[in-house]
């Protein structure tokens, strides 16, 4: 609208058009000044009024089919006779029409993937070094120590330590290429990442460690390795190789390098078994041999950067606090951070100062796994305890979810001035966008989140040991419930699964991928690369997915732990977990089946922040701990759990019929969660198997 329109729809009611000018109005210099108020406050908000998020391509189409054919040149020499052969003999059908069960992202051109984003930048190593060209001595890596602000080393430092660093495993033995790998065991610190960078420097490969592989996986992947030199934090995690070397089950181990001090007598302990120990400083001083002092080739990475039309700048800030033992993180640093000259902060390395962490570094770019997700839902929820003040809340997330829907994403409208901005200033206030993985989010979070922070979430899925992401939300698509389109480096297909009575040919199926991205298979495990990949080159995920009508991807079962009751029922276990985790008291809970009996049960840990409150609403009062071992408490979560169930589709045989009420939280510490947040099942089912005999021991059930 101009501003004379919204003076004639002002004036038109009461004047003949005849008569219509400024000179016969006789105004007032007051009505003067009102109207040319209301027409300056138009114009303002024709200029500044929030306008939607242009998508990189229609979000009614964001996949498209591909020939089947078209997926034989991304194989492997060695795989590409057998398939051709077989290939051929489709050829006439499949070059005419698509397969609509195997699809590629719409941003591509063709039906050739994409294998790296900047044709210069090829590798971990040409990540960084493009971050640097862009930074050089901007800041790089952040740490702080408790109750200080945020220290920084740049680019260009992080890069110096990194050749020293390298130049220092060289010194010690460690040869040039992919086929020396060297172990890293600690948490996220600055050390851990100019460690990597000081690998792949020189070409060698990276094995990460961590505490909750257990004592023989460690000793395992030491082996297979063959790993000789192990990077520590602290003289306690090399301790326990130590221990492993002592007992002469880890014979290639000679070195020992700590980011921390360490005793004099741990030295004199490591020397008994033959084990240098050195402090990293002592690393970066050691001049290696003169014909290995220049990098040579370096490891490949198909990792892509695929925002679509978000862009990454460098004034962007991460926290890094979940696993770099892990893929996703390690993919947000890499692809996202380094690459385009932006910075990462690290937390003290204790979850419970998370929040203090990430007030303190304000970051733009937040990367979560959906527990923590709901944490901040539950949070958010759990302090609005009047009635009005609820109303008013929902009210808010109503108008900021209709704006999303229209492509609008932002934090500076009224309701985020009125309603949310105390819960944006908790996360550091600068928040641009954040990226969940690893496991499934409920809608409903998703879309709450998505207006209450006022910034872009997205959904990504893939796999931390075989592929890394492989697809991804697009932005402006701020639909919920789904895990977004493939990403253009990979392919994937869905494959039908007869016993649970999936079949592509209905949309659904085990979901398969194919690309530069996959991995080439399990180091020294033949039988288990098979496994994994089949002889076409698709990597087998376990998990089961459906294509939604707009090309995105939704993941509805898994197929790795399903299990048949005794009636011949099958059993998703993790499906009734994700239902069953909207209950409001439940926190995390266990299905458990057994093929000899004929019912589920569960082991259930309550929400501690809402579980009194919740028991008190119903007239029972008592401590978390007293009231998990009462049984009017249990009778009321089942209650609870089978009407969430009943709700959302379960049927009575994947109800649970009784549970467990546990009050210590499932964690990494206890071994009963991975790293990435992840039930450890067998774990689970060993430390309460006497809580399962016994509730299948009650015939009353």
């Amino acid at each position: 609208w101009s501003t004379c329109s919204v003076t004639r729809c002002l004036l038109l009611p009461t004047l003949p058009v005849s008569s219509f000018s400024l000179s016969s109005l006789s105004l007032s210099p007051s009505s003067l000044l009102g109207l040319g108020a209301l027409a300056s406050l138009t114009a303002y908000w024709l200029v500044y009024r929030p306008r939607p998020m242009r998508p990189p391509c229609d979000l009614q189409a964001q996949s498209v089919a591909v020939d089947v054919s078209a997926s034989l040149v991304h194989l492997r020499p060695e795989q590409r006779s057998s398939s051709q052969e077989c290939a051929e003999v489709f050829d006439t059908v499949v070059l005419l029409q698509g397969d609509p069960s195997c699809r590629r992202s719409a941003l591509l051109k063709d039906d050739s993937l994409l294998e790296f984003y900047y044709d210069d930048t090829r590798t971990f190593y040409d990540m960084f070094q493009r971050g640097l060209r862009i930074a050089g001595d901007c800041p790089c890596l952040g740490y702080r120590k408790p109750g200080q602000p945020y220290q920084w080393i740049s680019y260009t430092e992080v890069a110096e330590k990194a050749r020293l660093l390298g130049s220092g495993l060289l010194a010690k033995g460690c040869q040039p290429n992919p086929q020396q790998f060297v172990g890293i065991f600690a948490p996220n610190r600055p050390e851990w990442v100019i460690s990597e960078l000081g690998c792949y420097t020189y070409s060698m490969a990276v094995v990460p460690l961590y505490d909750t592989l257990g004592p023989e996986a460690m000793v395992h992947i030491l082996n297979m390795a063959e790993i000789s030199l192990v990077i520590c934090d602290r003289e306690e995690k090399a301790a326990s190789m130590l221990e492993n070397k002592e007992k002469g089950v880890t014979p290639t181990l000679s070195c020992l390098v700590l980011f921390n001090d360490f005793s004099d007598a741990f030295v004199e302990r490591a020397k008994d078994c033959e084990v240098e120990v050195l402090k990293l400083e002592q690393l970066h001083r050691m001049p290696p041999p003169e014909l290995l002092s220049l990098p040579c080739a370096l490891l490949i990475s198909s990792l892509v950067s695929s925002q679509g039309s978000f862009v990454i700048r460098q004034e962007d800030v991460s926290i890094s606090y979940l696993p770099l033992a892990h893929m996703f993180e390690r993919m947000i640093q890499v692809v996202s951070m380094f690459c385009h000259g932006a910075r990462v902060g690290f937390y003290q390395g204790d979850i419970s100062l998370l929040m203090d962490d990430i007030k303190t570094l304000k970051p733009t770019f937040f990367p979560v796994v959906p527990r923590l997700l709901n944490r901040i839902y539950d949070k958010i929820l759990g302090s609005v305890t009047s009635p009005l003040r609820r109303a008013l809340l929902h009210y808010a997330v109503r108008r900021k979810q209709a704006e999303l829907s229209s492509g609008v994403v932002r934090n500076n409208s009224l309701w985020d001035k009125l309603v949310f901005n105390r819960i944006q200033a908790n996360l550091g206030g600068n928040l641009r966008f954040v990226l969940t993985a690893s496991a499934p989010i409920s809608p409903t979070v998703l879309s709450f989140l998505r207006a209450t922070l006022g910034c872009l979430i997205f959904e990504g899925y893939g796999q931390t040991e075989c592929t890394a992401g492989c697809t991804f939300s697009m932005p402006g698509d701020w639909s919920a419930g789904h895990v977004g389109a493939p990403l253009p480096c990979a392919m994937v297909k869905l494959v039908d699964i007869p016993d649970m009575n999936y079949y592509a040919k209905n949309g659904d199926g085990e979901i398969c991928v194919q690309g530069p991205s996959v991995f080439r298979g399990y180091l020294k495990d033949a039988e288990r690369t098979s496994e994994a990949l089949d002889s076409d080159g698709w990597l087998h995920t376990g998990d089961v997915g459906q294509w939604l009508p707009n090309g995105t991807l939704r993941i509805i079962d898994r197929k790795k732990h399903i299990f048949k009751l005794s009636q011949g029922e099958y059993i998703a276990p993790e499906k009734i977990e994700n239902v069953y985790m909207r209950c409001v008291p439940v926190l995390q809970v266990f299905v458990h089946g057994d093929s000899l009996q004929s019912f589920l049960i569960g082991i259930v840990v309550p929400d501690p922040e809402v579980f009194v409150d919740w028991a008190k609403d119903r007239g029972i009062v008592g401590s978390h701990e007293e009231l998990c071992q009462n049984p009017d408490v249990k009778k009321a979560v089942l209650e609870d759990m089978r009407a969430v169930g009943k709700e959302a589709g379960l049927k009575s045989f994947e109800q649970v019929k009784d549970l467990h009420l546990h009050p210590e939280t499932f964690s990494v510490a206890n071994g009963l969660l991975t790293p990435t947040m992840k039930s450890r099942r067998a774990d689970i089912r060993r430390v309460f198997q006497e809580q399962i005999s016994s509730m299948y021991s009650k015939t009353a059930i």
